[in-house]
């Protein structure tokens, strides 16, 4: 039997509905958890005031929903069925002929469209958003002062000592031992009062130094001087240099391919940007998964809601393995034991797997 237009339209309609109300509460409950946690850190920080943390609570909103989305298809789509079974509308429907196939083809298609609308369109928005909330968050609530940025014209490092501040130049960079090439550095008096400039083949980063090689030194009061070595004082080490990096989140889904390339260029592991690209690109088979699993458990639900909240309790559960799995697979690989590709696409692949064979086992009993 093929499934009317109008019912289809209805359904759809009912699953938006219900995803929408899931994910606003969802929202609403993060929002006010991250507001208070935000008021905790900021206690101590007169900078800080309410109005800071209150926009930082809603910058970071944004982002926030974007990870909760899956988990607020998978309530949606649990309530709206369970719903349905309760005024016996699904019952009928099931009694015409319709399969489950059908009843869910709406589902499927509305999580293809807003997985890909969340992918194009809201993930740019909000990695935009969650950029500015890092900006803030360092400065108002971490103190941070030292920043990274990779260009095509190569890195630029800023630092902060108790003197001024300095700004590092390099075209390249060689990793483990994290050494900068072609190096060019600009030192500050204060925040804008140039002293001197080091131009050096090479800069090993040591503990509390800069090792700087072939120095030339430069400076509006003194001659040009070069050196063989020299030192030149920072309290960066390379975990902290390395977490300056502009944090995959808070690129868009466009520039990442970019970013990659710039990374890769100048000698930088691109393996996480990669692997987080891949799973936000895989986010319409993470969305039609949940739904195959909410529906899973919730059509096992009888009309008289007999056992219906341990039901829709382990569909919960079963929504939370999936969210461990995809924790566990993008750990992997981040840290290369398994291709980015399958590291993305691999938690979406598995719920529409696990979903798809619980009801095709429905289906067939």
């Amino acid at each position: 039997m093929r499934l009317s237009t109008t019912l289809s339209i209805y359904i759809g309609r009912e699953f938006l509905i219900g995803i929408g109300v899931a994910l606003f509460a969802l929202g609403a409950l993060i929002f006010m958890f991250d507001f208070v946690e935000l008021s905790r850190r900021a206690a101590s920080k007169p900078t800080a005031t309410m109005a800071v943390v209150l926009q930082l609570a809603l910058l970071h909103l944004p982002y926030m929903i974007q990870r909760v989305i899956p988990y607020a298809f998978l309530i949606g789509v649990m309530l709206v069925l369970a719903r349905l079974t309760r005024t016996s509308e699904l019952v009928v429907t099931r009694a015409s002929g319709t399969s489950v196939w059908q009843i869910l083809f709406p589902g499927i298609v509305l999580s293809v469209i807003v997985g890909a609308f969340v992918a194009t369109v809201f993930n740019p928005l909000a990695a935009s958003l969650l950029w500015r909330y890092e900006q803030l968050e360092a400065r108002y609530i971490e103190g941070r002062v030292s920043s990274l940025a990779v260009s095509s014209s190569g890195l630029w490092l800023r630092q902060a000592d108790d003197y001024g501040e300095s700004v590092i130049h390099a075209q390249r960079i060689t990793e483990p031992e994290l050494t900068l090439h072609e190096v060019v550095i600009f030192r500050y008096q204060g925040k804008d009062e140039f002293v001197q400039r080091l131009d050096a083949a090479t800069a090993q980063l040591k503990t509390g130094y800069w090792l700087l090689r072939d120095v030339l030194s430069t400076g509006p009061d003194h001659m040009a001087q070069r050196h063989e070595q020299h030192r030149f004082a920072t309290e960066l080490t390379i975990s902290q240099i390395q977490e300056n990096f502009a944090s995959p989140e808070t690129l868009s889904f466009w520039e990442i391919p970019n970013f990659v390339a710039l990374l890769e260029r100048a000698g930088f592991s691109s393996l996480k940007h990669r692997v987080y690209w891949h799973s936000v690109f895989a986010g319409p088979a993470l969305l039609s998964g949940m739904v195959l699993i909410g529906a899973a458990f919730t059509l096992r639900i009888s009309a008289r809601n007999s056992g219906a909240g341990w039901l829709i309790a382990l569909g919960i559960v079963a929504g939370l393995l999936v969210y461990v799995f995809s924790d566990v697979v993008l750990a992997l690989g981040i840290a290369a034991n398994i291709p980015a590709p399958l590291a993305g696409w691999a938690p979406g692949v598995m719920a529409v797997l696990l979903g798809g064979a619980m009801l095709l086992h429905i289906e067939d009993s």
